[in-house]
């Protein structure tokens, strides 16, 4: 249990918390970065109770500052003089401030994810004959940001056969065209569901 009357313990509960709230797309591009994609998504199960991290982060981090910048009691003055002069870095409010700014980069890094990945890379459509062509809507779940649309996005620029995509977290589905003599629904269907975000199900469109 945490004692919120400590500094330290609120300061951490704040990081940890903040982390906690973006952990789903922080996830995918660690794993980016790491090489191994399939472990991406892997906690976007945390997405549902991300609003609620994001506001007790906030609420640890106003207990924190409160008890940093709250006046100090007459007859505590003679101890706060002695706890003053053997406070370390870790209890002062630079530290505090870095632990702020750093907890609302983490809270706010589904805006930003995106710049984390590559660009991809569209395959030309110039060699792909029309009557192979063909496009698939595929609906999914565990999407939660842009960063995740990325994510997705620069797998299926990796498959031979796809000409083009357009993935939404916003509506949860990636609209993608692809040539039918070089690659399947199921083919591209597997591809998705490495990220770790599950296809539910698709359509063919054209």
């Amino acid at each position: 249990m945490i004692n919120i009357k400590s500094p330290g313990a609120t300061t951490s509960a704040s990081i940890l918390l903040a982390f906690a709230a973006s952990i789903c797309c922080i996830t995918p591009v660690i794993a980016l970065i790491a090489g191994s994609t399939s472990i991406g998504a892997n906690v976007s199960w945390l997405e549902p109770a991300r609003p609620y991290l994001i506001g007790l982060s906030i609420t640890v981090l106003s207990i924190a500052w409160y008890q940093k910048l709250k006046p100090v009691k007459e007859n505590d003055i003679d101890c706060n003089c002695d706890i003053k002069k053997k406070s370390s870095f870790l209890q002062s409010k630079t530290f505090l401030g870095i632990v702020t700014v750093s907890a609302i980069l983490m809270m706010i890094f589904p805006l930003y994810a995106k710049i984390f990945y590559p660009k991809a890379k569209v395959q030309g459509a110039s060699v792909v004959v029309n009557a192979n062509k063909q496009q698939a809507k595929f609906n999914m779940q565990g999407m939660t940001c842009e960063g995740c649309e990325e994510h997705v996005n620069n797998e299926l620029s990796n498959v031979k056969g796809v000409i083009d995509y357009k993935t939404s977290y916003t509506t949860k589905s990636s609209l993608v065209t692809f040539d039918k003599s070089k690659v399947d629904v199921k083919a591209i269907e597997a591809v998705i569901n490495k990220t770790g975000y599950t296809v539910k199900n698709y359509e063919i469109l054209k």
